[in-house]
């Protein structure tokens, strides 16, 4: 099993840093061949991992580097000015050491919009890619589907939904092993000819692509059915998608909790029903299958959810690693570069 080197951000998010380098440490566990250099405040993170090794003598921190990074960018900064201006912050040291070969992949549950920015500014674009896109992984019934593009470019173009369509099926292959993952544009209707001018300029350049199983058109309630692996439109449709099926999710299970204790009937038939439901539930949500990756950086980078805690930091971890030694970059960088060529 190849060796896999990852730069964490233990300062962004909810959690940070207690969650975030305990994630890290179990991960480790499972993993040998994992290599962290974890980036914030220093004392703070000896603090946690003392703290953590106290209540478990299994853990071993031979695979762990300290970078100290004085700074933190907040959730509410805004992104291209923190960027800039928090030279040392741990989310930049990361990201710089991303792009000197340090860290083959870097994840941060802080500051999206900063991610975003810094991930294409600093670790800088593949070759031959025009814009990088947030690929999440949105929950169905038939199993797990990429959304490109969920919050990295709010005004789009054809091109570039082109170039993500092929980004995300490639992700979609890596990710969930599958062939020839279907690949759906975002529209009001099924028909070629409807839709607004960025969906009706695309969808030709998709049916043409040799590369991609396009399968046309999908409305928006035919994404949570599984319909398409790979699903495409511009990020704020997309970020409208996600947080719309985030809301909805979270209504409902609100909902069903307050069914199930409605009465003493009820109850028993929740207890009765708890264990299929609880399965049921924990394949819809979208922490168990990593974090959102921005797709066509030079390295890897992927977000994780702010509330993210050290489970999910495992996962997330997981998931990179997997992806890293598939070799996910090389198969993306290929695809472009023979683009750039023609």
């Amino acid at each position: 099993m190849a060796d896999v080197r990852i730069a964490i951000d233990c300062m962004g998010g909810d959690n940070a840093p207690f969650e975030i380098v305990k994630g890290a440490l179990e991960a480790l566990k499972e993993d040998r061949g994992l290599y962290f250099n974890l980036v914030g405040k220093e004392s703070e993170i000896k603090k946690v991992i003392a703290e953590l090794m106290s209540d478990d003598s299994h853990i071993k921190t031979d695979n762990i580097e300290i970078t100290d990074a004085s700074e933190i960018i907040g959730t509410a900064e805004h992104p291209v000015k923190a960027i800039r201006g928090k030279k040392d912050s741990s989310m930049v040291r990361g990201l710089q050491l991303l792009k000197d070969g340090e860290a083959d992949a870097f994840l941060s549950a802080g500051n999206t919009g900063a991610l975003l920015v810094g991930g294409q500014t600093i670790a800088g674009r593949m070759r031959g890619v025009e814009r990088a896109c947030l690929a999440p992984c949105i929950p169905t019934p038939k199993g797990p589907v990429v959304l490109v593009d969920a919050g990295a470019n709010m005004d789009a173009r054809p091109a570039w939904l082109l170039q993500w369509a092929k980004m995300g099926s490639v992700y979609a292959s890596k990710m969930f092993d599958r062939r020839k993952p279907s690949v759906a544009l975002v529209n009001v209707g099924e028909e070629e000819e409807k839709g607004n001018k960025l969906v009706q300029d695309t969808f030709p350049l998709l049916k043409e692509a040799g590369d991609i199983n396009f399968t046309g058109s999908i409305e928006a309630r035919d994404i949570s059915a599984g319909d398409a692996d790979v699903i495409v439109c511009d990020a704020f449709v997309g970020n409208v998608i996600l947080k719309m099926y985030e809301g909805v999710a979270k209504t409902l299970l609100s909902e069903i909790k307050k069914a199930i204790y409605s009465s003493a009937v009820s109850k028993l038939g929740g207890a009765l029903i708890k264990k299929s439901l609880k399965n049921v539930l924990g394949t819809y949500n979208a922490a168990s299958y990593g974090g959102a990756v921005l797709l066509g950086t030079k390295g890897l980078v992927v977000k994780a959810h702010g509330n993210s805690e050290a489970r999910q930091i495992v996962i997330a971890i997981r998931q990179m690693a997997g992806l890293l030694r598939k070799n996910i970059l090389g198969d993306m960088a290929g695809l472009f570069a023979t683009e750039d060529e023609e």
